[in-house]
């Protein structure tokens, strides 16, 4: 299904779908909703950009928070997003800073993570022995450099480096658990990049992700409660315009992260982490061996 050439892919919010299409970076082309051994994947938009193009999926929903992160359908996104040809898939999110170094409104770029999710599918391929594979760098350090510098390009600076936490959700954590998390060493806590990135690794994609910290986790800063409002007074009005400036920069970041991707070949090792399986002769095809483990379930 590739006949577009599109071989980036970003996944992000509603709201960055938004932002994507009211600031011109790159002019809307055709929708394409895959069905999937999962069920339908969220909705995939193709963007033709200056020398490239690319395709957008919102994991949540395009009118809104439809969906939360617990209920996303990974694998049917994930999957989706393999069988348009996509190689390279770079995440948006928005997670909490466990760290008090960190600050509402900042630009991280983790390169490692932790996974407390309990309900979610992450293995593509049940009730075999594939899948056995390394996660020394569970977000690709090739899309990792080219965020860095995408976002540098903009005149905006990120932290390279820090340990994302993923919970289940879709409640919020408490300070305990905070406080846990810290102790583990966690830098950021959000609800998204978990089983995706897992997900996209057995597929042989490339995925990293850019955050901005949306608020401090329960417990890093002493709130009081404000019923009606988003967080419900995690965060101040001060930080609340920081957050705001830093969801603006989102169209430019990624036109400057991709066109970095787009110029380069892919030199890391994600596109081969089922090698084994495939010397073995196990591995071939990877979406059919993704849908014939579907199909027996």
């Amino acid at each position: 299904m590739n006949s577009h050439g599109a071989t980036l892919a970003v996944i992000g919010g509603s709201r960055a779908y938004d932002l994507l299409r009211d600031n011109g970076f790159g002019k809307e082309g055709k929708k394409e909703i895959v069905k999937t051994p999962y069920g339908p994947a969220a909705p995939a938009r193709l963007f033709r950009g200056d020398g490239f193009h690319y395709w957008f999926m919102s994991r949540h929903g395009e009118k809104g928070y439809d969906t939360a992160a617990a209920y996303v359908n990974y694998r049917a996104n994930i999957w989706a997003l393999k069988k348009l040809g996509v190689e390279r898939i770079v995440s948006w999110s928005g997670p909490g800073a466990v760290n008090p170094g960190l600050a509402p409104g900042d630009f991280v770029i983790p390169h490692d993570a932790m996974d407390m999710t309990k309900n979610r599918p992450s293995n593509f391929f049940e009730g075999t022995g594939l899948g056995f594979i390394r996660m020394s760098q569970p977000f690709c350090p090739e899309i990792r450099a080219a965020a860095i510098a995408g976002i540098a390009a903009t005149g905006a600076a990120a932290r390279d480096g820090a340990v994302y936490i993923c919970t289940e959700g879709p409640r919020l954590e408490t300070p305990a658990e905070i406080r846990m998390f810290g102790q583990w060493g966690a830098d950021l806590v959000g609800m998204t990049l978990l089983p995706e990135a897992f997900l996209a690794r057995q597929m042989e994609m490339c995925y990293a992700a850019v955050c901005y910290i949306t608020n401090y986790a329960e417990g890093v800063v002493a709130r009081e409660f404000r019923e009606g409002e988003l967080f419900e007074g995690m965060l101040s009005a001060a930080e609340k315009e920081k957050v705001e400036d830093a969801v603006s920069r989102f169209p430019g970041m990624m036109a400057e992260t991709l066109h970095r991707l787009s110029r380069r070949g892919r030199g890391c090792k994600c596109g081969v982490s089922m090698e084994r399986y495939r010397r073995e002769g196990r591995a071939g095809d990877l979406l059919q061996l993704a849908k014939d483990c579907a199909k027996k379930r």
